[in-house]
């Protein structure tokens, strides 16, 4: 169809199959992405827009915190020490709260290989015993300022990474990464790792102390995180450069630390092996970042997103310390040779704390390696990307993407725009088996359940001016 020799468009809204007929017959069809709010969101939705200034207001604060937000890493050192109420018998976990008996395979693994580590006891089965007569006890890590990735299992004497929001006094702590393959993190608990892990407690712990504290100045999170987006990193599921970055600048005052040579070699070979270090400081300046912009009344910005292995869980700044949960999702990816979908767990970790920051899978166009690595293609990244800008509430000044021109990454997701248009998040991830003891099975991507959205938007709009 031609208008004076110029063709006229189409523009197709919701199922691509209605403009399927005009493309048959030439007719140029720009497809638009919607489908009606879920059920229950219509009343939330009006009532927000009808105090659309409050909102705005108070995610304009979230925002400028976030850019302001500058996490250094100050420290490390032994859980009980650094993470505020921990005690000898709890152990931290990632996602919403959740018990024993409803934990999952993975979990329930490296809460058995925790147990064994802290010397409560000898073997799987006494550490079973030890957890079914109620001789330990649980809390989420979010609830202590702290972050852990897959099964996100915390305990006392574990080091952990200490860090600091400059402008702002947050404080946040992620354990220090324990490498990759069968480990505790993603639930396997074999004699050979709980050894690994006593080195790094009695072993690496003091000689990265001891490095952190020659150096001139704490590292740069923010810093490291940028220069490692513009080589190659999404940093969630892929840390190389960033590993490699943050190696370079602590390797001078790691080799002057007055301990056995035959140590200090130990834990650099450790560090420039682990392609995934700069994981957990990344985890924990993203919760220091996040939890500056938590608590501004009327925001409508995620401030935390998590798993269990059961439940997604989320909280806006504007509800506090209030969990919204749902069913955790089914991971889409790539397995290890012997491992299918059949063997997998559901969503695992607090590491989407870094897509909360606008990392991982919202800089997915920034490392298109990783989602070619899961079964996706490049464009897929880059149209991952451009998708999350829809449901966000600005760009990041600090952290760019190349492939898109230099554009900064999607900043502060606006739980509005993800129930309004229907996007949810997008999350990287690893894939824990779905039983105790076997690990990692594979690497994908996954996005969340939309009830809890749902539900954190009413919860929004009950407490709007109007509403009151």
């Amino acid at each position: 169809m031609r208008i004076l020799g110029a063709p006229i468009g189409a523009a197709n809204i919701g199922l691509g199959s209605f403009g399927d007929e005009l493309i048959r017959q030439g007719v140029p069809v720009h497809s638009i992405r919607w489908s009606p709010p879920p059920d229950g969101a219509e009343v939330s939705l009006r009532r927000l827009a009808s105090v659309s200034s409050w909102v705005a207001s108070a995610n304009e604060v979230v925002v400028r915190r976030l850019h302001e937000a500058r996490p250094l890493l100050v420290g490390v050192g032994r859980a009980i020490d650094e993470i505020p109420e921990m005690d000898a018998l709890m152990f931290l976990h990632a996602g919403p709260a959740i018990g024993w008996e409803d934990m999952s395979g993975p979990m329930r693994g490296a809460v058995i290989g925790a147990v064994q580590f802290e010397g409560l006891a000898d073997t799987p089965e006494e550490a079973i015993r030890c957890i079914e007569q109620g001789m330990v006890h649980f809390s989420p890590n979010h609830e202590h300022a702290s972050v852990a990735p897959m099964a996100g299992i915390v305990s006392a004497s574990m080091p952990v990474w200490v860090v600091e929001i400059d402008s702002a006094g947050k404080r946040a702590t992620c354990p220090v990464n324990e490498g990759m393959g069968r480990v505790l993190r993603f639930g396997a608990f074999h004699r050979e790792h709980l050894e690994h892990l006593a080195w790094m407690r009695d072993r690496m712990l003091p000689i990265l102390r001891a490095t952190l504290e020659i150096l001139d100045a704490p590292p740069d999170i923010r810093s490291l995180i940028a220069q490692a987006l513009q080589m190659g990193d999404e940093c969630h599921n892929r840390h190389k450069a960033g590993s490699a970055l943050f190696f370079r600048e602590i390797a001078p005052a790691l080799l002057s630390v007055e301990e056995p040579a035959s140590d200090i070699a130990a834990v650099a070979t450790d560090l420039a092996r682990n392609e995934i270090a700069f994981l957990n400081p990344t985890m924990a300046g993203a919760k220091a970042v996040m939890d500056a912009g938590a608590g501004v009344p009327g925001s409508s910005v995620v401030t935390a997103m998590t798993r269990n292995g059961r439940e997604f869980g989320l909280r806006l700044s504007g509800l506090g310390g209030r969990w919204f949960t749902g069913p955790a999702s089914t991971i889409r990816g790539l397995y290890f040779p012997g491992y299918g979908s059949e063997d997998a767990n559901p969503d695992l970790g607090d590491s989407a704390i870094t897509e909360t920051m606008g990392l991982g899978g919202f800089a997915v166009a920034a490392s298109q390696p990783v989602l070619q690595s899961v079964g996706g293609t490049i464009e897929e990244s880059l149209q991952i990307t451009r998708s999350m800008y829809e449901i966000t509430c600005a760009e990041s000044a600090a952290f760019q993407i190349p492939a898109l021109g230099f554009r900064g990454t999607p900043l502060g997701i606006d739980a509005r725009e993800v129930v309004h248009t229907g996007i949810l998040p997008v999350i990287n991830t690893g894939i824990a088996h779905r039983e105790a003891g076997i690990g990692q099975i594979g690497a994908g991507v996954v996005r969340p359940p939309m009830e809890p959205f749902v539900r954190a938007l009413e919860a929004l709009a009950d407490m709007a001016p109007s509403a009151r």
